[in-house]
């Protein structure tokens, strides 16, 4: 669940500022743990079934054809947006890591770096499912909370920075508006584990007498709490320490003690190649099953490769030509998660379970369906501003 957005959180906290930022924080917290818990309970809420997909879900709830439509196209948005990030994140990264081992060696490019990246999914696309990157996400768990940890211990070391100011980054006033927009959208990114708890609990063995819902339930509960430790840290600490200077990562911040700045970027690295696979998994999932059920195709070997190939060449292709960590985040985080997120899982709730009309269940998810409603429809015109203010001074395949 910890995914690269976490590096982006004081940077977020420097657009949307203390009071805003704190609470955004925290509702979003609470508001995700609710929905996911729901996630888990409608998982197997028709005896002797189980709705392995989102989309599955969304059927039973929306009808055959308009759960289709209302599911698939928004997790497919989160999911290749998702991978586009973390070709970023890995390309980034392993360029901080090489500046800091190597401060006299030829500069590289971005590009190049992102081309690095990419070239170890060409190989990892190719395994046959979740349980196959069962060892590649335990490391990327472990990755995501040693990096968190480095990244607040190491702000907290430097301290606060001179001349520090805590007013909105943005000089201007539509800067600082359009900035609390992109701000909204960020935190949102943070919290995606929704898009695939579904696939997760499918590989969980359940029967009557234990369902799959306890053991997935107390999953969500031990990844929550870790969340917790590092998001919140990193957020506040960072925020705290820097002001509005901070950089959109703010390991790209930090440059002391250079061994343990290198080492974090690299555990980043680790950790978007495991986190890269997970999200990919469902697209490969969705894209074979219509080219052999849809478009006929025969299933073999190639297809497969094709497939999954061309679709790793494109998310490379992408973040080569867009490398806005945070313009990318506010954008896709409000128009892309605050759905799957924050308010479908209410709808559904809300349709499935129909609670009593203004009794506390339907209070609660009419409050989370109109908070997510907001940040899908504002927080991408921040986050589509921060990528055309930025790109107007990006010389591209730079």
């Amino acid at each position: 669940m910890v995914g690269a957005g976490v590096l982006n959180l004081p940077y977020a906290m420097s657009e949307l500022g203390w009071g805003p930022g704190v609470t955004i924080m925290l509702v979003s917290w609470v508001i995700t743990v609710y929905t996911l818990w729901q996630m888990v309970e409608m998982h197997e809420m028709v005896p002797g079934k189980r709705f392995d997909r989102y989309h599955e879900l969304g059927q039973h709830a929306f009808g055959e054809k308009l759960g289709l439509y209302i599911i698939v196209p928004q997790q497919l948005v989160v999911e290749i947006s998702l991978n586009i990030v973390y070709m970023v994140t890995g390309g980034q990264s392993l360029q901080k890591a090489h500046q800091l081992i190597c401060p006299n060696c030829h500069d590289i490019r971005l590009t190049y770096f992102i081309m690095i990246f990419a070239s170890c999914h060409f190989v990892l696309a190719h395994l046959p499912n979740f349980n196959a990157i069962s060892g590649v996400s335990l490391a990327a768990a472990v990755m995501s909370l040693s990096y968190s940890t480095i990244a607040w211990a190491a702000t907290l070391n430097k301290g606060i920075q001179p001349g520090i100011d805590y007013g909105y980054k943005a000089s201007t006033k539509p800067g600082a508006v359009f900035g609390f927009l992109s701000g909204l959208g960020e935190m949102a990114f943070a919290y995606a584990g929704h898009n695939v708890v579904l696939e997760i609990q499918a590989t969980i063995p359940s029967t009557p007498e234990k369902p799959s819902k306890g053991p997935m339930w107390k999953g969500v509960v031990v990844a929550y709490i870790v969340i917790a430790l590092c998001y919140f840290p990193v957020a506040f600490i960072g925020y705290w320490m820097f002001g509005n200077d901070v950089a959109e990562n703010i390991l790209i911040s930090l440059n002391k003690p250079v061994w343990l700045i290198a080492t974090a970027n690299l555990f980043v690295v680790v950790h978007v190649i495991g986190s890269y696979q997970l999200y990919a998994m469902p697209v490969f999932d969705m894209a074979e099953t219509f080219l052999v059920k849809s478009l006929r195709f025969k299933p073999s070997w190639y297809l497969r490769f094709i497939t999954r190939n061309v679709y790793v060449a494109f998310t490379m292709i992408v973040a080569i030509c867009f490398p806005f960590f945070g313009g990318l985040l506010g954008f896709f985080g409000g128009f892309a998660f605050a759905p799957t997120t924050y308010y479908i899982p209410c709808i559904m709730w809300l349709i499935l379970y129909k609670p009593k009309k203004f009794g506390l269940s339907w209070w609660c998810n009419w409050i989370c369906i109109v908070i997510g409603m907001l940040i899908m429809i504002i927080a991408p015109i921040g986050g589509l501003r921060t990528i055309i203010v930025q790109a107007k001074t990006y010389k591209f395949f730079s």
